[in-house]
């Protein structure tokens, strides 16, 4: 039981650092995300089954995931204009896509 509950600590510590990298510098977006991790965390508190925790460990994993890999900050700046605030671990290498592969020399 203390292994699970080690784990159940470590992916609420990562999903809160997630929720301050992705939400940096979006107070309202920062509080509703913190406020949404305690409260599923609260809500399942009291959980026994071990296979229930495994489950939900594997959810919260994939949500970290989800939140680290997929989501991007954007400001509405003026009317018809958005500002993109992507972070550098979400910056790939701008290569073209190719239908056929280039062949090896």
């Amino acid at each position: 039981m203390m292994g699970t509950r080690l784990k159940v600590l470590r992916v609420f510590k990562d999903l809160h650092k997630t929720r301050r990298d992705v939400f940096k510098d979006d107070g309202r977006a920062l509080t509703a995300a913190r406020l949404k991790i305690n409260e599923e965390f609260k809500k399942n508190k009291n959980e026994t089954s071990e296979e229930n925790i495994k489950e939900m460990l594997k959810m919260a994993r994939s949500v970290e995931t989800i939140l680290r890999e997929s989501v991007i900050q954007v400001e509405h700046v003026e009317e018809n204009k958005i500002l993109l605030r992507p972070r550098k671990s979400l910056l790939l290498e701008n290569v073209p896509y190719c239908d056929s592969p280039r062949e090896k020399t």
